[in-house]
């Protein structure tokens, strides 16, 4: 099964097992995945910019 390329917020917070309140510090402080604003006003996440993100968070942890 393909993986989709944009991902909805709520996905993304399921899989980081993250608050929507600590993702959104975390935004603040520009540690978090880029988001995009579509024009409906919805959030996503592209895959690609999860998936970089998440491999430079276990690159700083080592």
């Amino acid at each position: 099964m393909a993986r989709p390329q944009m991902l909805k917020l709520p996905e993304v917070l399921v899989e980081l097992d993250m608050s929507r309140a600590a993702f959104y510090r975390m935004r603040a402080r520009g540690q978090a995945p880029r988001l995009y604003k579509l024009p409906n006003g919805q959030i996503r996440v592209r895959r690609a910019d999860l998936d970089d993100w998440l491999s430079g968070c276990q690159n700083a942890a080592a």
